[in-house]
């Protein structure tokens, strides 16, 4: 059993099925793009790796079918007399009341509220219930619904239909397959993903954190290279600003018996923000110029908007030479308006609006501005209150300064006098880091902060593809785990801990004091198990009760069974209570039983605690997900 965080991973040949398929197929189910890339593992050997990107059919217009890259994250739900039959046919399925990727998407430009959006946010969005029809969030009663996991199911449908199309020799369900989530997902959200891909037909799918993905990416790329552009002591920076999130992740290059290997030490927080959020800045920064014209939007044009600078905004990122793209408003009817608007986002707006907005200089001192809030919100997404990723940035690196400190084969203190973790090299990944503008905004303020602290400036490590990274890295990941590659380690990005609840006398206007029992240390290892020590609690059954689950990304050395009476407000963050009922078993309700713990991570990276009665032979499981059936049970 694994007990502690630095310790590898299991033996990759326990990987292994009996039969090995032939292809690693890794899947980016992303906010706003997903991608499919394979490795073909009879044709590859070692470093030399064929692996290539599926192009993935689908509707581009009406019974339009055209094979592309990307599968825009987006799903359409029209009228039911919208469109004629046989208008959403693709080459797997005869007639469906539904489309999803590029059709949808610009579909939904100009109807927004039959458009489903960001469903991999509303996904991990604690707030709500994501097996709940509640997408598109803002559409009206007549208009069908779906739920978060709903929609990231036809996603993957999606993907697995294009794979067993392209390759009947070969079928999606005898390969190995991994998806890709943020390094920032709880273990909530990665089992709900992990379900969505059960769901779509996938099996037991690998997840594996998308910054992770983009690393691998760039090492496969490297054809063994990479050992010439990092050495030890070196520490990664991966950023990844894609369309709903950003990502932040630290990777140690440590080297251990003559050989180099990748470590992931440290991610950052989940962080709404990303690539909608600059859509809707310039919605908002074109309406505000329609108002000074004397054009005023509604609030549903102001989405169909969004949708519109999208287009806008990746077409200006991608061509530097462009001054201005149009984009074209829908019309609400003549009494209004009387005719579609026409306008225009420009190359200065945009530089304006994103990088003063979203990538303002910042100090390394600085952190994320919170805001006092309103009583009364609209339901929606968690968005960070924050807009500038420079200032969540010094926040994080701040927040890691001692990330490498008791780290083995690293060798390289950072400096007394350092302010902030000192990072020697940096990957961008995501789809807004495509801008030469963005991306040289970001590493010019990182290095301004170095240079404040006299440390040497970080270098970029370029080649990555930013669209197809994550979905190469996940294949290239599945290769690897056959002991036929590099492999980055890491175990779970957080500490997990559950609330034990003090024995004390009633006191008026006090509840008992909580303690925090660590579970599973600071990079243990996915699908290994930690016994608790010989430590008995009370446990409560047959009535009512909550647990309570905690996680920390900054107390790296508290062990496995370790109680804390106190901790600091930013060192463990709560996650997702769980409130059930356990199986009385015989015994009366409300009745203490003796018990000792044992927790286990799961490849998915859900965390379980099971309850074993002293001298019985019962066992009770809590599971931290959001199955309600499942969370807490009794087991043979």
């Amino acid at each position: 059993m694994n007990q502690t965080p630095n310790q590898n991973l299991a033996n990759p040949a326990a990987d292994q099925p009996s039969t090995p398929p032939r292809f690693s197929l890794g899947l980016d189910l992303g906010t706003t793009h997903c991608a499919l890339s394979w490795v073909d593992t009879q044709a590859s050997d070692g470093e030399k790796v064929a692996q290539g990107v599926l192009q993935i059919p689908q509707l581009t217009g009406p019974g339009s079918v055209e094979d592309k890259p990307l599968l825009p994250s987006f799903l359409y739900l029209p009228h039911e007399s919208e469109l004629a039959p046989g208008d959403l046919s693709l080459p797997w399925v005869a007639g469906q009341d539904y489309a999803v990727g590029e059709f949808a998407r610009t579909r939904g430009a100009a109807t927004p509220i039959r458009l489903v959006a960001s469903a991999k946010s509303w996904l991990c969005h604690p707030g709500v219930d994501r097996r709940a029809a509640i997408l598109p969030a803002e559409a009206p009663a007549e208009v069908e619904r779906v739920s978060p996991l709903e929609a990231s199911v036809r996603y993957l449908s999606h993907l697995k239909a294009a794979w067993n199309q392209a390759h009947p020799e070969a079928p999606f369900e005898q390969q190995q397959v991994t998806v890709t989530i943020p390094a920032s997902f709880d273990p909530v959200a990665r089992e709900l993903t992990a379900e969505a891909a059960r769901l779509a037909g996938f099996g037991n799918p690998t997840l594996l954190e998308e910054p992770q993905a983009a690393l691998y990416s760039w090492i496969q790329q490297s054809a063994g290279g990479w050992r010439k552009s990092v050495r030890r002591g070196d520490v990664i920076l991966v950023v990844d600003i894609g369309g709903g999130t950003t990502d932040l992740s630290l990777i140690a290059v440590l080297e251990r018996d003559g050989e180099l290997e990748l470590h992931r030490v440290a991610v950052g927080d989940h962080i709404l923000l990303g690539g909608d959020n600059m859509d809707l800045a310039l919605a908002y920064g074109v309406t505000a110029k329609l108002a000074q014209q004397g054009t005023r939007l509604d609030a549903w044009q102001t989405r169909a908007l969004a949708h519109a600078c999208r287009g806008a905004k990746e077409a200006l990122l991608a061509d530097a030479t462009l001054e201005s793209v149009p984009v074209v408003v829908p019309s609400r009817g003549s009494k209004l308006i009387g005719g579609s608007i026409r306008t225009e986002v420009t190359c200065a707006e945009l530089s304006r609006l994103l990088l003063e907005g979203f990538f303002p200089q910042a100090q390394a001192s600085d952190q994320p501005v919170s805001r006092a809030r309103a009583g009364l919100t609209q339901l929606g997404l968690p968005y960070a209150q924050d807009a500038a990723v420079t200032r969540h940035l010094a926040a994080f690196l701040s927040r890691q300064l001692g990330a490498t400190e008791s780290l083995e084969g690293f060798g390289v203190p950072q400096p007394d006098a350092a302010t902030f973790l000192h990072p020697t090299a940096v990957l961008f990944n995501g789809g807004v880091l495509k801008s030469g503008l963005i991306a040289e905004r970001l590493l010019g303020v990182l290095n301004g902060w170095l240079a404040a602290d006299e440390a040497p400036s970080a270098r970029l490590l370029d080649g990555a593809d930013l669209d197809l990274a994550v979905a190469r890295g996940a294949a290239y990941y599945g290769y690897v785990r056959r002991g036929r590659g590099v492999r980055i380690r890491g175990g779970t990005a957080q500490a997990y801990y559950v609330g034990v609840e003090s024995s004390m006398p009633a006191i008026p206007g006090f509840e008992p004091p909580l303690q925090a029992l660590c579970l599973a240390p600071f990079g243990m290892e996915e699908g290994s198990e930690a016994p608790l020590p010989e430590q008995e609690f009370g446990l409560v059954v047959g009535e009512p009760v909550r647990f309570r689950f905690f996680g920390s990304t900054v107390r790296r050395q508290d062990q496995v069974g370790q109680l804390l009476d106190f901790w600091g407000p930013d060192e463990l963050q709560e996650l997702q209570e769980i409130e059930a009922s356990l199986p009385a078993e015989g015994r009366s309700a409300g009745e203490v039983v003796a018990v000792r713990l044992h927790a286990r991570v799961t490849e998915a990276g859900t965390l379980e605690l099971e309850a074993l009665p002293v001298g019985g032979s019962e066992r009770w499981k809590v599971e931290l997900d959001v199955r309600a059936e499942a969370s807490a049970q009794a087991l043979d």
